[in-house]
């Protein structure tokens, strides 16, 4: 007979508070509670919540701020470490994979929409012409990217908008230094509202070409920029 692993204190606190992160009962942005009162709930000592705390701060999913406490600040590792790798990825490797989930993000969100999807992706694309009209460039970026991790969202596979938002920092960041405001096609978005209407009207094959549309755009811009 195989011997059973003794689980240590340690990792059973760190399985506790990972548990209270990923079951929204400690959301993004919330404060944990004191170190005083994780002892008591989990009937531990000191030492030992003070590592699990540590790990799950070395794991990315909390923040500890000095002179105000920690705070959870992602509730799953598995995007930390491909936010951290699309983070040391060049521009072009960030496109190609896009592509990929781009054209199947497109594709689904045009089967499985809901009337809320569509108003916040309408939203969105509203929100870019209106940063265009006042030379908002933080505004377009922010609205740009809401698009786009909006038509993930809209897919209905909790999956795929996981990995897509991973990819948040690299797109706002990739928008921000194309130049954005000056894309030939008009920063309005023809593009753009042609990949909505294709998903709006639950057209899956015309989604795809307008995903794949505004990328090639996007990444002639890369290397107009780049070179």
């Amino acid at each position: 007979m195989k011997q059973i692993a003794r689980v240590s204190l340690v990792d059973t606190v760190v399985e506790n508070l990972r548990e209270e992160i990923t079951s929204g009962a400690w959301p993004i942005g919330s404060k944990i509670p004191t170190e005083a009162r994780l002892v008591e709930s989990l009937g531990v000592s000191r030492p030992s919540v003070r590592e699990g705390v540590r790990s799950l701060v070395q794991l990315g999913l909390l923040e500890t701020r000095q002179g105000d406490g920690t705070y959870v600040v992602a509730d799953d590792e598995t995007t930390i470490a491909l936010s951290n790798a699309l983070g040391r990825a060049v521009d072009t490797e960030v496109v190609a994979v896009r592509r990929a989930l781009d054209v199947l993000a497109a594709r689904e969100a045009a089967l499985h929409r809901s009337a809320d999807d569509l108003l916040l992706l309408r939203a969105a694309l509203e929100g870019r012409a209106s940063a265009v009209a006042d030379d908002e460039v933080a505004a377009f970026v922010d609205h740009d990217v809401a698009f786009h991790v909006g038509i993930a969202r809209a897919s209905g596979n909790t999956l795929l908008a996981g990995l897509y938002a991973s990819f948040e920092p690299s797109l706002r960041d990739s928008v921000a230094r194309t130049n954005c405001m000056a894309v030939p096609e008009g920063p309005h978005g023809d593009l753009h509202d042609a990949l909505y209407t294709a998903i709006a009207n639950g057209d899956s094959s015309a989604a795809t070409l307008a995903a794949l549309s505004v990328l090639d755009d996007h990444e002639k811009q890369l290397h107009a920029n780049l070179g």
